[in-house]
């Protein structure tokens, strides 16, 4: 298929190239004055040393959103009200898989714009202006999850007000129905330290937005190549504004009054959502040409449609095995008023309901401790699955803590059915303090089954729900209530039918004299409705010449 590439005026790619491949080598590098460094936190909110909430007076958010891209700029402005200097940290959730592309601070008329430097020497320059009286920040990522970072107020005299701005760059999941959704955390849940990990005896606390005097300003600015259908929210908009005749622009906001008690999520729909399309974005004028900054670079959106003929191979068979979160922070209510574990529970009974018959299935759940309803997967029949639906009724949120590390590695143990291709399906409101870990081990495990992940519950750790499902090769949902709860369920349920697309390869045709450079990692596989990006660097006269690109695949 030929996808014609429409030039735009923002460089967002480029922060997007950059920034990704600046944290692939993160740990050795930090950004400093403030710093970016790696580190574990264990309180949420803005908190002073001793550990005492310090609430916000203001956070103000701009999106703009590109096709499927999203750049966020988050200003926060806060005041140190007491008679003395404070040092303060504020922890604030991110996108698992965000990248952070500029950081600045200003207190009266110092402005403090962020820099890469070694972490040695960062952690020295940022000591040496605590010690001789100078305001300092610093901002952290946490080694083991890495939707949570933290900035550090060095010196805040009494009475100042310090502004913050914070700028990252994210791809925003599609859903069920075709939408885009973004999400704007309005907490950042605490998380679980495993047994015997470093901090586990640390007490872990959340400052609810609820209980804080923020107040919120949220605007948003949407563009694509396709006419933009219309925005939905679980918060209140004001009306769609549309900024030229073909309505591929558009800006919205939150209604007046809104009260950050909830997580802001939008949904956003285009026209023609399966058709491929290419956005290209100009190089900045001031960077060289032929660096990273200075050539355009391409990003093409693939959301497949598969012919019936392909789709009538889906596969009726499998091993399902679920790995359900009853641990206590799953007792927490949403905003609806539903448990988390009410809603765990209702998406894995529905999912039980639909299983095709002659197929096998297990039920693991998991606390501090684990336990299965069944020794070993057994084969779905109307005996086994009204056993199993009467067991996961019963369930509650009384296990303990999350200790999800280890029934994966129990499963991981079990010998997979012959023929019968091994798909896991893991409900979690994500609150653990080793994400990486637990990503890791299902990278390892991913030649033998695929994953699919189920945040359950707002402020549920995306860099957990997302990297589970990506180094699974399955697919991620977040249930935050009962809305649209059925529809993505069914969707992971399809994507585990049936077989993943394989032997994929992406051919450029490119006007003479122009190249390109593939910038993200091959496409190893695709499902039907499964979104995927492509990015690549241009070299040489682009022009307006439109880019062809032609898409393959082949393999069941």
């Amino acid at each position: 298929m030929a996808v014609c590439a429409a030039p735009l005026s923002v460089n967002c790619w480029s922060f997007i190239v950059t920034v990704a491949l600046i944290r692939e080598t993160w740990s050795g590098t930090v950004l400093s004055s403030p710093v970016l460094r790696g580190t574990m936190v264990n309180c949420c909110g803005l908190l002073s040393s001793q550990k005492e909430p310090v609430p916000l007076k203001s956070i103000e958010v701009e999106l703009e959103v590109k096709d499927h891209v999203a750049t966020v700029v988050s200003t926060l402005l806060y005041e140190n009200k007491e008679d003395k200097p404070l040092e303060a940290v504020f922890v604030f959730p991110l996108p698992g898989d965000a990248a952070v592309c500029h950081f600045s601070a200003k207190i009266g008329q110092t402005q403090i714009v962020a820099e890469v430097k070694e972490k040695k020497e960062a952690r020295e320059d940022y000591d040496d202006a605590l010690s001789s009286g100078q305001q300092a920040f610093l901002l952290e990522e946490s080694e083991q999850s890495p939707d949570i970072f933290s900035m550090s107020v060095g010196r805040l005299p009494p009475g100042e007000s310090a502004s913050i701005r914070l700028e990252y760059v994210t791809e925003l999941a599609v859903q069920a129905d075709d939408g885009l959704r973004f999400c704007l955390p309005a907490v950042l849940n605490p998380r679980y330290q495993p047994q015997g990990s470093e901090g586990a005896s640390v007490q872990v606390t959340s400052v609810p937005a609820s209980l804080v005097p923020y107040s919120l300003s949220f605007s948003a600015r949407l563009s694509s190549p396709r006419p933009i259908s219309k925005v939905e929210s679980s918060c209140s908009l004001d009306p769609l504004q549309y900024l030229n005749t073909d309505q591929t622009q558009a800006t919205i906001k939150l209604a007046a009054g809104h009260k950050f008690d909830r997580d802001v999520e939008l949904l956003i729909y285009y026209k023609d959502a399966h058709q491929p399309t290419a956005v290209v974005e100009a190089g900045q004028a001031s960077a060289k040409p032929g660096s990273l900054m200075g050539d355009p670079v391409v990003m093409l959106s693939l959301y497949p449609e598969f012919p019936q003929s392909v789709m009538s191979s889906v596969a009726s068979c499998g091993e399902f095995v679920f790995l359900l979160d009853r641990s206590g922070s799953m007792q927490m209510s949403s905003a609806n008023q539903q448990t988390r574990i009410s809603s765990a529970r209702d998406t894995l009974l529905l999912l039980l309901k639909s299983l095709p018959m002659g197929c096998y299935f297990n039920i693991y759940s998991f606390g501090s401790s684990y336990e299965h309803i069944f020794s070993q997967s057994v084969e779905y029949n109307q005996k086994t699955m009204e056993e199993a639906l009467k067991k996961v009724e019963e369930m509650q949120a009384n296990m303990g803590g999350t200790e999800i590390l280890k029934p994966l590695q129990h499963i991981y143990r079990q010998s997979c059915i012959p023929s019968q291709p091994r798909q896991l399906f893991v409900f979690t409101d994500g609150e653990v303090g080793n994400t990486k870990e637990v990503i890791d081990l299902v990278k390892k495990n991913s030649g033998s089954h695929r994953c699919f992940s189920f945040g359950i519950g707002e402020g549920a750790s995306s860099a957990l729900i997302n990297g589970l499902a990506k180094e699974g090769g399955g697919h991620a949902q977040f249930i935050t209530g009962t809305d649209r709860m059925q529809p993505k369920v069914m969707q992971s349920l399809r994507f585990a039918l049936q077989p993943a697309v394989v032997d994929i390869s992406v051919t450029w045709d490119l006007p003479k004299g122009v190249s390109v450079t593939v910038l993200s990692p091959p496409i190893t596989a695709l499902f039907q409705g499964q979104r995927s990006l492509v990015y690549g660097q241009l070299t040489g006269e682009v022009g307006a010449a439109p880019c062809h690109v032609v898409f393959l695949s082949s393999g069941m």
